[in-house]
């Protein structure tokens, strides 16, 4: 892997990590674009630089690191624990799904799904309008969502998205409540493959890991507070629309 094939690298991965569209579905894609195999190194790298995703949801809500913040945390950690237990008992099967064609085909389902949530979505009737305001039950159903997105091409955004809307989060607490709950899950999956395959990791070149890493975090920041500001004038149709173009070009590509 070259310094530009790792900037593209970074750059997918930060530009797709918290937005409903896959980050592991388009790395897919954008690798084999660029002519990279799904080999031991470049799926190494793929995982660090999910590490800069992790540190870049750090940044952008470090004022929420404190005790006075310990219950909003409690709820992060209720909803981690579905995908938590069903990707550590299931890893083998889960990555034996990875195909261009399942992702393909949950690009279109998740299209359709965010197209009919907002045809149902009715502005005002939300109450849940802040992070504080998620209950644990709430934090529960999301987590229970979430873990739709072990299916390769889901997004692991997007499904926590849906279900925190479904149960009356609005758009942009939503969200921000995925990004708070994509820690433990990078941070777990991350772990689990720098503990299991750690000797992998030796081999990668530490100049293309460093420039993806550095773009990754620099890009997911910067996502964050556009797509926050996005949400505030506009809806999810374009993301729904968007999924199904997509996942229809890869069937017909592939």
């Amino acid at each position: 892997m070259d310094l530009f094939q790792a900037a593209i690298l970074g750059l997918i991965e930060g530009l797709t990590e918290y937005l409903p569209i896959s980050s592991t579905g388009h790395l897919i894609i954008v690798a084999d674009w660029l002519g990279l195999p799904q080999n031991v190194e470049n799926k190494a790298f793929e995982v660090i630089i999910q590490l800069a995703a992790i540190l870049a949801v750090i940044a952008h809500y470090r004022d929420r690191f404190s005790l006075e913040h310990l219950p909003l945390w409690l709820k992060v950690t209720v909803a981690f624990v579905p995908i938590g237990a069903l990707g550590l008992l299931f890893h083998h099967q889960i990555k034996a799904l990875f195909s261009i064609e399942v992702v393909a085909w949950m690009f279109i389902l998740g299209g359709i799904v965010f197209l009919i949530m907002e045809a149902l979505y009715t502005e005002g009737t939300h109450r849940t309008r802040t992070l504080e305001q998620v209950s644990l039950r709430q934090a529960l159903w999301i987590g229970l969502f979430q873990a739709l997105a072990l299916i390769p091409g889901t997004s692991r955004a997007g499904a926590s998205i849906v279900g925190g809307v479904a149960i009356g989060l609005d758009r942009k607490t939503a969200a921000e409540f995925s990004f708070l709950l994509a820690l433990p899950v990078l941070a777990a999956a991350s772990g689990f493959d720098l503990v299991t395959h750690y000797e992998d990791f030796a081999t990668t070149g530490w100049g293309p890991l460093a420039v993806g890493f550095a773009v990754a975090f620099v890009t997911a920041w910067l996502t964050m507070k556009l797509f926050l500001s996005f949400l505030e004038r506009f809806t999810f149709r374009a993301f729904g629309w968007y999924r199904i173009i997509f996942g229809a070009l890869l069937l017909w590509l592939y």
